[in-house]
């Protein structure tokens, strides 16, 4: 199998703060991205759930005034 490079960008602090979690495990940066990779692969999909953050107060209320407006058969006009 051929080997390739890979190059990224990150925050130097998160970088650093990783390659210190990962010593602890006792694996290095390259092995630990290419654990996600290959988990990637075998997940057909990130291997973690991706999730929106609930929203902040003004969003949801403005949500919820547009749920009531699109409810409100009164407002509806066709």
């Amino acid at each position: 199998m051929a080997s390739t490079n890979l190059n990224i960008r990150t925050d130097k602090d998160v970088k650093e703060q990783a390659e210190q979690i990962f010593a602890e495990l006792g694996i290095n940066m390259s092995t630990a991205v290419n654990m996600f990779l290959r988990t990637t692969i075998r997940e057909n999909g990130i291997p973690f759930a991706l999730k929106l953050e609930t929203p902040n107060e003004l969003t949801a209320a403005a949500i919820a005034e547009g749920r009531r407006i699109a409810s409100d058969d009164s407002l509806n006009v066709i």
